[in-house]
């Protein structure tokens, strides 16, 4: 007997900058509209697609082995026509047009404040938080934060061979130009001399170069510094700590490799379990909801909700990382 579902026809569709695990959530969505008889769209490129039309028909057998791989098979884009009154008009009378009741948009708060819109017009929508930079403040992680760290890692990883066969230092800059997220996380598990990002204030003489003195003093002939792209621009990191230095100092953008590749086992789960949430909130009759996750656990929270939170920058683990790499007994006490 089949589950009654209260929308007949989903759309669903990725926004803003791709992630890995958008395809895997994008395989959650259709295998759940399967299971309950709901007959699944696929919108590309984003909101401008859902104002041109450019849809076509999602099943099971066309997510077949998406899972693992990175980017995103809608495509992703963002429209300025969408953020216009004409273009969400016209995206309104599209989904009308298609007899599309719901919405599966999955992306940032960008995307999120374009569901809000389109819930306003009677268009049930949910989102599915999905970024590399885990910036978004209602929940605890977004799909693509993992495999993004990892790949940062392994090119740190290799640099740090090279900087240490040849005594140099490595300035890498990775995403995050609001958010430093990223590169804390990345500097900690690299094991990273400095990690700069735009939360937290510094005296680059003090914190930068006189912590390079110290280390090198000490007895250390290779440094890494990993760079948020919002803290300063990583070219003149570089430069200043050559000039001050005399170290030969190389530079190293990460830029977006760290959008793409196979997305690890977190994203993928993740990406799986909200598409899943989504169809099943749509199905039982929510609107305008964001998927979240609290702790290892997924929610659902009002978008206006969502889009008024915010994340706060895990400024102990920073203390303590800096405490740590230069073996401050002080500075590590206040962290506890």
């Amino acid at each position: 007997m089949a589950i009654k579902s209260a929308v007949k026809r989903i759309g669903v569709l990725t926004s803003g900058g791709d992630a890995p695990g958008m395809n895997a959530a994008i395989r959650g969505v259709v295998r759940t509209c399967e299971c309950l008889e709901i007959e699944c769209i696929g919108i590309k490129h984003g909101y401008a697609g859902l104002i041109s039309g450019d849809f076509f028909s999602l099943n099971q057998s066309m997510v077949k082995g998406i899972t693992g791989r990175g980017g995103t098979i809608l495509f992703t884009a963002r429209s300025k026509e969408f953020i216009t009154p004409e273009g969400l008009h016209k995206a309104v009378d599209t989904c009308k047009h298609m007899g599309i009741e719901g919405l599966v948009v999955i992306g940032g708060d960008g995307t999120f404040r374009g569901a809000l819109e389109l819930s306003k017009q009677g268009i049930s929508a949910v989102g599915i938080p999905c970024t590399i930079d885990n910036d978004i403040g209602c929940t605890t992680y977004t799909i693509g934060f993992d495999t993004a760290c990892n790949t940062a890692i392994d090119a740190v990883d290799r640099l740090n061979d090279t900087m240490q066969s040849h005594e140099r230092c490595s300035v890498v800059e990775v995403m995050g130009r609001r958010a430093g997220h990223l590169a804390l996380a990345v500097g900690i598990a690299t094991g990273a001399t400095i990690i700069l990002v735009p939360e937290v204030k510094y005296d680059f003489e003090k914190d930068v170069i006189e912590r390079i003195r110290t280390a090198r003093l000490a007895g250390r002939n290779n440094f890494a510094v990993i760079v948020a792209e919002g803290a300063e621009p990583a070219y003149d990191v570089a430069n200043k700590i050559a000039e001050a230095t005399g170290i030969e100092t190389r530079l190293t953008a990460l830029g977006h490799i760290q959008r793409g590749g196979s997305p690890h086992v977190r994203d993928r789960i993740v990406g799986t379990s909200m598409g899943y949430k989504a169809v099943s909130l749509l199905a039982s009759g929510q609107k305008s909801r964001v998927i979240a996750m609290r702790g290892d656990k997924f929610i659902d929270i009002d978008i206006v909700e969502a889009l008024n939170l915010t994340k706060d920058f895990d400024y102990d683990m920073y203390k303590a990382f800096s405490a740590l790499t230069f073996l401050d007994k002080q500075a590590l006490l206040q962290t506890f």
